[in-house]
């Protein structure tokens, strides 16, 4: 085997890790069960996850750097999107399932398909549009609108879904000029100081229990960011992005040990579709550098 495959076998397996760590840190969240608000349990995650701060840094980089720009517009508006996203997410694993949450979540690389399109006037070939239909077909045979009652859940996963597409979006459009330090402080500033402030008015302490579960989504999340720089040092971004789809294993496996999750039919058809189409996306995206939605921090 050569040097480069070993680097990429190095890196492919570093992200399977990452993704590992980030499931765990999603059933963290979800085992708090909504007992404190979403927003609190979101700005505590993202100020854990600023445990990973000297670790992301690239090389001259330091603490100022991360409200520097080079593209202020876009940079708020990834401040507000990964608060919202972050919120989404909580929302999402707290009233659903983890199967059922992440299934939505992966709708993704589709949705940043189609705000590539309309943003950045990408040009789109049929199979990339193929791959998208799939998806939806998919979310909708895992929803069923008509024949089950959509709830909060269902929204927080597609607002997730979204926020993370449009933050993809915004990584493309600022391009490689925007310095690690600037793109991770937009993202985890956001949260804290917006979800922070959401949370003033029905701030609750939370108990020790809480405060352990609280710890491990946040410190996991910032370990995986973490395992991704090194992840995607190692590999090509488009193996490291469909390494991202091995959290629906652990999501149906946790979901099934621990809260007492069952996967039927039309959920698991559903599944397929969303992951195949989200496969098929990324490794159409190879040469655009489209990794796994951004996450905690």
């Amino acid at each position: 085997m050569s040097l480069s495959s070993d680097q990429h076998l190095r890196g492919v397996l570093i992200a399977f890790l990452a993704f590992f760590a980030y499931a765990v840190s999603d059933a963290s969240v979800k085992a708090i069960a909504g007992a404190i608000p979403p927003y609190e349990s979101a700005f505590f995650g993202a100020l854990l996850g600023l445990a990973a701060v000297p670790l992301v840094l690239g090389r001259g980089e330091g603490l100022r750097d991360m409200f520097h720009t080079t593209n202020r517009p876009l940079w708020m508006l990834r401040f507000v999107a990964s608060a919202a996203g972050s919120v989404g997410a909580v929302v999402a694993f707290t009233h659903l399932s983890m199967a059922e949450a992440f299934v939505l979540i992966f709708l993704m690389p589709s949705l940043a398909t189609i705000l590539s399109v309309v943003f950045l006037k990408e040009d789109v070939g049929v199979r990339r549009w193929s791959a998208v239909l799939v998806g939806f077909v998919g979310v909708l045979i895992v929803l069923r609108p008509g024949f089950r009652e959509l709830t909060i859940g269902h929204l927080g996963a597609l607002v997730c879904a979204l926020t993370a597409a449009s933050s993809i979006v915004i990584l493309r459009a600022i391009g490689p000029k925007e310095k690690n330090a600037s793109l991770f402080g937009a993202g985890v500033l956001g949260t804290i100081v917006l979800c922070g402030l959401a949370s003033i008015p029905t701030f609750q302490m939370p108990t020790q229990i809480e405060w352990a579960l609280l710890a491990s989504y946040g410190l996991l999340a910032a370990v995986a960011s973490v395992l991704l720089i090194h992840a995607t040092a190692d590999a090509p971004a488009s193996l490291v992005g469909t390494t991202q789809y091995s959290q629906m294993i652990w999501a149906v496996l946790f979901g099934y040990l621990f809260f007492g999750d069952d996967v039927d039919a039309p959920m698991a058809a559903g599944i397929l579709l969303i992951v195949g189409s989200g496969m098929l996306t990324l490794m159409r995206e190879k040469k655009r550098g489209v990794l796994s939605p951004p996450q905690l921090p």
